[in-house]
C-alpha cells in the first residue's frame, strides 16, 4: 500500500520557488506587522477570561496569514498563564520585527519613490546630479537592503509560529525561547545603536 507524506507543520524556506517566496516574505511583513497589536489585546484580555479567544486569535493568524496547516491538537486550551506568556514573548518578537518593518517602510520611501519624496537638488546625491540618476542609485542601494529586511521578517514568522505551536500542546525545541529573547537583546542594542547616529 502507497504511504502519503505528512503535511509538514515547519515554516516554508527559502528553497521553494522565487514566486513562493516572494509570497512568502509578503504574508510574513504582513504576520509580523499583527504581533505588537494581537499581543497587545492578548494581554488585555486574557486576565478577563478571554484566553481562549486569544489563542484562537494566534492560530487563525498562524493559519491564515502564513498558511499554516491547523493545530494537530485543536481542542487544547491553554491556561491564562501560558497565554499570558506566549504574548509577553510575542510581543518581544514584534518590537524586534518593528525594525525590519520599518527598514521596508523606509526603502520603499527613499528607495522606490526617492524621485517622488526628496524634490531636489540632488547635486550632493548618489547618483546624482540629475534626478534620474539619484532615484536609480537609491532603489538599487535598496534592493539587497530589502531583501535583508525581508528575510529577517521570514525569520521572526517563523520562531513565531513555533511558539504558538507550543500552545497547542506541541513540545518546541530547547532553543526557542533563548533565541526569543537574544533576538530582543539584539533588536534593542540595535535600536539604542541607531538612535545613537542620529
Amino acid at each position: 500500500m502507497p504511504t502519503v507524506p505528512a503535511q509538514s507543520t515547519a515554516h516554508p524556506t527559502a528553497r521553494a520557488r522565487p514566486y513562493q517566496v516572494v509570497r512568502l516574505a509578503g504574508r510574513s511583513l504582513a504576520y509580523c506587522a499583527t504581533l505588537v497589536p494581537v499581543a497587545v489585546l492578548a494581554l488585555v484580555t486574557a486576565p478577563l477570561g478571554r484566553a481562549g479567544a486569544a489563542v484562537a486569535r494566534w492560530r487563525a493568524l498562524r493559519t491564515g496569514l502564513l498558511g499554516m496547516p491547523p493545530a494537530a491538537v485543536p481542542g487544547r486550551r491553554p491556561g491564562t498563564v501560558a497565554v499570558l506568556g506566549h504574548a509577553l514573548l510575542s510581543l518581544l518578537l514584534g518590537a524586534v520585527a518593528l525594525l525590519p518593518l520599518g527598514v521596508q517602510l523606509l526603502m520603499v520611501l527613499r528607495g522606490a519613490l526617492y524621485g517622488v519624496v526628496v524634490s531636489g537638488p540632488y547635486d550632493d546625491s548618489w547618483g546624482g546630479p540629475t534626478r534620474a540618476g539619484a532615484w536609480v542609485a537609491h532603489f538599487l542601494v535598496g534592493l539587497p537592503i530589502t531583501a535583508a529586511g525581508l528575510a529577517a521578517l521570514i525569520g521572526i514568522a517563523a520562531v513565531h509560529q513555533r511558539l504558538t505551536r507550543r500552545l497547542d500542546g506541541e513540545r518546541g525545541p530547547r532553543w526557542l525561547i533563548p533565541a526569543v529573547l537574544l533576538l530582543a537583546l539584539a533588536g534593542a542594542l540595535l535600536f539604542v545603536a541607531w538612535t545613537r547616529q542620529i
